[in-house]
C-alpha cells in the first residue's frame, strides 16, 4: 500500500507523516496511552497489525518497547546507518512506514526491544 505525499499527508497528522514517511522520531517521552480493552497495536498509515500490547515493557528509553512483533509478516528490518550509528530501522510490511529500530538489549525470552515510535501506533 503506497499512498502519494499529498495522500498521506490527508491521511495522517503533521507529527505521524514527519515519522511514518519522512523517517522521523517522536520527542522521548511523548505520551502514549491505549485504553484496556486494546490487545493489538496496529500501524496508524494501514491498520498492518503490529504489536501485541502484552509484549510491551518499560524499557526506560522513552518509548514504547515492546519484546517483539505480532507475527513473523508484520516488520521488514532493514540495516540503517544514518545518523552515524549502526542499527536496525523497521518498517510496516504492508505500507513501507518507519516505524522505529530494533536493539539486542531487551528482556528475555527474546531479548529484544522493539523501540518504536507511538505517534505511528493505532489502537
Amino acid at each position: 500500500m503506497r499512498l502519494s505525499n499529498d495522500e498521506w499527508k490527508k491521511k495522517l497528522t503533521a507529527q505521524q507523516y514527519r515519522v511514518l514517511i519522512e523517517k522521523g522520531t517522536d520527542p522521548r517521552f511523548m505520551s502514549f496511552e491505549f485504553g484496556d480493552d486494546v490487545s493489538i497495536l496496529s500501524c496508524v498509515g494501514c491498520q498492518n497489525p503490529l504489536f501485541a500490547v502484552s509484549d510491551k515493557y518499560e524499557s526506560s528509553s522513552g518509548w514504547p518497547s515492546f519484546i517483539r512483533p505480532v507475527n513473523d509478516t508484520a516488520l521488514e528490518e532493514m540495516p540503517d546507518f544514518t545518523h552515524g550509528m549502526n542499527r536496525i530501522e523497521v518498517i510496516c510490511s504492508k505500507c513501507k512506514g518507519h516505524l522505529g529500530h530494533v536493539f539486542d538489549d531487551g528482556p528475555k525470552p527474546t531479548g529484544k526491544r522493539y523501540c518504536i515510535n507511538g505517534s505511528i501506533l493505532s489502537k
